[in-house]
């Protein structure tokens, strides 16, 4: 079965259940974790920095960072594999390389990438698991941090280690730190998907509580109005 089939089943077993108990008491796939700011942070320069996140389906890694304050922009795509297998059928066979990414330009006078990464570990995903997130399996699920520069893969490195010996998460981090050798947008219809779709049960179930999450645990950085690829339709 193809992961969009996948997800279809997966939504059509759950509508009855969401729409029955309602948004509120769905809950969330994965529990947000409170962690600590890294001990190592970058030093904030002049302009906008990008950095790559993967850790699952990249609809709820998008939406969270869009509701970060000073993410200028949070793209949905693929990394890791090359630019002629980046297509959402082909990366879902697992064969690519490819992990489901999100592109996040950011100010980092404003939110820093170590906040960043912050937030990447407690709330968007669960760094524990190792080739799946939640309900989605294989390798196009793989928690990874595509760094741009030593500085980032500094900062990276540095707090996976820092986390790991505090023993804040109950197994250990399998987040990988990787060179970024080309980031290739998601197909459009991917873009805001958790801003677009906010009844669609895979959203419900799986990422609307990584939202409530962000605003509970990193509230003076939570923006209630995201920062969308393309402006959402009502």
């Amino acid at each position: 079965m193809s992961t969009s089939s996948r997800r279809r089943s997966l939504a059509a077993l759950l509508a009855a259940t969401v729409l029955s108990i309602g948004a509120s008491a769905a809950g969330a796939a994965e529990d947000a974790v409170v962690i600590p700011p890294p001990a190592v942070d970058e030093t904030a320069g002049a302009g906008t920095e990008t950095a790559i996140f993967a850790g699952g389906c990249f609809w709820g890694v998008q939406g969270v960072f869009q509701h970060v304050k000073g993410v200028k922009s949070a793209v949905s795509g693929y990394a890791g594999g090359e630019a002629k297998t980046a297509q959402y059928e082909t990366v879902s066979t697992g064969a690519t390389g490819h992990a489901e990414s999100v592109a996040v330009k950011f100010d980092p006078r404003e939110v820093s990438y170590g906040r960043l990464l912050q937030i990447f570990f407690s709330v968007a995903h669960n760094p524990t698991q190792l080739n799946f997130q939640g309900p989605d399996r294989g390798t196009q699920y793989r928690s990874v941090l595509f760094v741009a520069d030593p500085e980032q893969r500094k900062v990276a490195e540095r707090y996976i280690d820092q986390l790991d010996k505090a023993h804040v998460f109950a197994q250990p981090i399998v987040t990988k730190v990787s060179e970024t050798t080309g980031f290739y947008p998601a197909e459009a219809y991917h873009q805001d998907f958790l801003t677009l779709n906010p009844t669609y049960p895979y959203i419900v179930y799986n990422d609307l509580p990584k939202i409530e999450n962000l605003k509970s645990l990193f509230p003076a950085d939570y923006r209630s109005q995201p920062v969308l690829v393309r402006k959402a339709k009502g």
